[in-house]
C-alpha cells in the first residue's frame, strides 16, 4: 500500500529524515509515534508530496510517487487531515466539503450522505462558517472533507490535538468503523498513548528522523514507551 525505501528529506538546509524505510499494509491501522521534533509530521508531508524527497523512493497504491506533486495524491486515493485542521474559516461547512468534490475519484457533485451519518453535527451546521465552529467541530469538518474524496488511505496528523474527550471518542469510533467496514487504511501521528492503543494495529516509533522500532501494537512495551515516548 505505502512503501518508503531509504528516504532522506532535507528542509531549509537541515536534514530531517535519514535513510528511512517503512512499509504500511493495505487495510491496516498504523500509528507513527515519537516525541516532538523527531520527524513525524515531516514524514507525513513527504508521503503527501508537500515536501520533496531528497533521495530514496515512495510507492503508494502501486504508483511511484517519488517525484509526484501533492495534487496527484487524491487521484490515487489518499486523503489527508493536516495538523491544525486547515479548514477555510470564511467558507461555510457545505462549501468546505464541496471543495473535495472536484477530485476525479468523486464523480458526484453532491456531498455523500454517509458523511453526515459519521458526523451529524456537520449537517446541523451546514450553513455556518467554518471559523465559527468549535475546535472539535472543525476537526470533524477536516476529517469529513478528506472523506468526501472517497479515499482508500486516510492520513491524519494528531487528530486529537486540543479536542474535548467526547469528540476524541467519536473520532476513534469513526476511524475504526472506516477501517472495519470499508477496509480503509488508516495512518496517524498520535501522541496520546491510550488513543494509539485503541485505534492502532501497528506502530512505528521514530527518533531523530529514523524509524527505530516497529511492530504490532501489543509489542509496544513499557520499556519502549519509557525510552522513546515519555517526557
Amino acid at each position: 500500500m505505502i512503501e518508503l525505501k531509504s528516504v532522506d528529506q532535507k528542509y531549509g538546509g537541515t536534514q530531517i529524515l535519514w535513510d528511512l524505510s517503512l512499509d504500511i499494509k493495505k487495510g491496516s491501522r498504523t500509528c507513527i509515534m515519537g516525541r516532538n521534533g523527531v520527524g513525524k509530521t515531516t514524514l507525513l508531508k513527504t508521503i503527501m508530496g508537500l515536501l520533496p524527497l531528497s533521495s530514496g523512493s515512495l510507492m503508494i497504491n502501486g504508483h511511484d510517487m517519488s517525484k509526484s506533486s501533492v495534487e496527484k495524491r487524491p487521484e490515487i486515493g489518499v486523503g489527508y487531515v493536516p495538523q491544525g485542521r486547515h479548514i477555510f474559516p470564511q467558507l461555510s461547512v457545505e462549501e468546505n466539503l464541496k471543495i473535495s468534490l472536484n477530485c476525479s475519484r468523486q464523480p458526484s457533485k453532491t456531498i455523500p450522505a454517509h458523511i453526515f451519518k459519521l458526523f451529524p453535527v456537520l449537517k446541523e451546521m451546514i450553513h455556518r462558517r467554518g471559523g465559527d465552529l468549535s475546535g472539535g467541530q472543525q476537526q470533524q469538518l477536516a476529517i469529513a472533507r478528506a472523506l468526501v474524496l472517497n479515499p482508500d488511505i486516510l492520513i491524519l496528523d494528531e487528530p486529537n490535538e486540543g479536542i474535548q474527550p467526547n469528540i476524541v471518542q467519536l473520532i476513534r469510533d469513526v476511524l475504526l468503523k472506516l477501517n472495519k467496514e470499508q477496509g480503509m487504511t488508516i495512518i496517524l501521528v498520535e501522541q496520546k498513548l491510550p488513543f494509539a492503543r485503541a485505534v492502532g494495529e501497528y506502530f512505528h516509533l521514530m527518533e531523530k528522523g529514523q524509524v527505530i522500532a516497529s511492530g504490532e501494537m501489543q509489542e509496544l512495551t513499557d520499556q519502549l514507551v519509557g525510552q522513546y515516548l515519555a517526557v
